[in-house]
């Protein structure tokens, strides 16, 4: 990107990065708290990578792309500046504080390595409910099942990802844009697969207000926050229901999204959730998937993908970062037309034959 470009779109451009330099400072911040609290609860690992690391210096160069990037896409109008949440600041800064008093207990998990909290939550559902979901992806206090787990998500995930979480989210949407483009929106419908707390629909919602929007999740506390997401918005369509038996007819969706699901997913799993992607969309129709890197997408950051699952808890993860997803992509028919991998993330972009 050009200073000239940067000079030609000044104001839209310079507010918006200064939007997201202050976001990103704001949970570099928060990062180094629950760095802090984690070392003094004697949980700083000692283990070393044998894989490559990048230089803090290459993180922020890295980061900095994907900022820019982000504000290109805004003043090529190619979904508008939005905010990363609907929260009062209230509401936000009670999330916060909700986060660093859970903190300790998310800590004393980890050091017992102790998973399990999940599944006192999971016993409403447990008919629906399939055995690798009902435990505590990254100690999470209820894992992805509990009302108190739901508020503090997003804030836990901006807080992993520096404040960019929101900005890799919007690199799908901007494949959104690309699929959308040239057609009548009142006349698609998109379904996105593991929605959490709808923030990612929400900023579909945001960016294409009048498209039919449908959001899948196991959790109903997951849900149930991500409804909140949409008080003030044209509604979507909620389903509790899981991805292996998606509750839709064959053919009926134009674009099907998934973001960050693959890697909280047994192997053998990962292919029938694909298999059901496939089966949904129309022919011609696209799969917009994101996802963590995986090996050997930016060899020299392999160390921190090697490093990932000893900090947290994450049992798929490290037979995700080897798998072949071109293969899995092509096996159920979704064909390749992108790839990229905006800071931490890898955004494919695949068509159904």
């Amino acid at each position: 990107m050009s200073d000239a470009f940067i000079l030609r779109n000044t104001p839209q451009v310079t507010a918006h990065l200064a939007a997201q330099a202050a976001r990103l400072g704001w949970y570099w911040g928060l990062g180094r708290l629950v760095a802090r609290q984690t070392r003094s609860a004697g949980l700083t690992s000692d283990y070393k990578p044998k894989r490559p690391i990048p230089k803090f210096q290459e993180l922020l160069a890295d980061l900095g792309t994907l900022m820019l990037q982000d504000a290109k896409a805004v003043a090529d109008g190619r979904y508008p500046q939005m905010p990363e949440a609907g929260d009062t600041l209230a509401d936000y800064l009670a999330r916060v504080r909700a986060m660093i008093a859970d903190l300790p207990s998310a800590l004393e998990r980890r050091a017992s390595e102790e998973t399990g909290s999940a599944k006192s939550v999971a016993v409403a559902d447990s008919a629906l409910l399939p055995d690798y979901y009902a435990q505590d992806f990254h100690f999470q206090t209820g894992g992805y099942l509990s009302a108190d787990s739901a508020r503090l998500y997003d804030v836990q995930v901006e807080t992993l990802f520096m404040g960019a979480a929101g900005a890799m989210r919007r690199r799908a949407l901007g494949a959104v844009a690309d699929a959308i483009h040239g057609h009548d929106q009142r006349r698609l419908q998109l379904l996105d697969i593991a929605c959490g707390t709808g923030r990612f629909l929400r900023q579909v919602r945001l960016a294409f207000p009048r498209i039919g929007l449908a959001g899948l999740d196991l959790s109903r506390a997951y849900l149930d926050e991500a409804q909140l997401g949409f008080a003030k918005l044209k509604p979507a369509t909620w389903y509790q229901a899981n991805a292996e038996q998606i509750p839709l007819p064959d053919a009926s969706q134009d674009i099907v999204t998934s973001i960050f699901l693959f890697h909280e997913l047994p192997p053998d799993i990962r292919r029938d959730v694909a298999a059901e992607m496939a089966r949904v969309l129309k022919p011609g129709a696209r799969l917009i998937f994101m996802d963590s890197l995986q090996m050997g997408d930016k060899p020299g950051w392999d160390g921190l993908l090697e490093a990932f699952p000893v900090r947290f808890h994450e049992p798929y993860y490290r037979h995700y970062a080897i798998d072949d997803l071109d293969a899995l992509f092509n096996g159920v028919g979704l064909v390749a037309e992108a790839t990229e991998t905006p800071f931490m993330a890898k955004l494919m972009v695949r068509r159904k034959l």
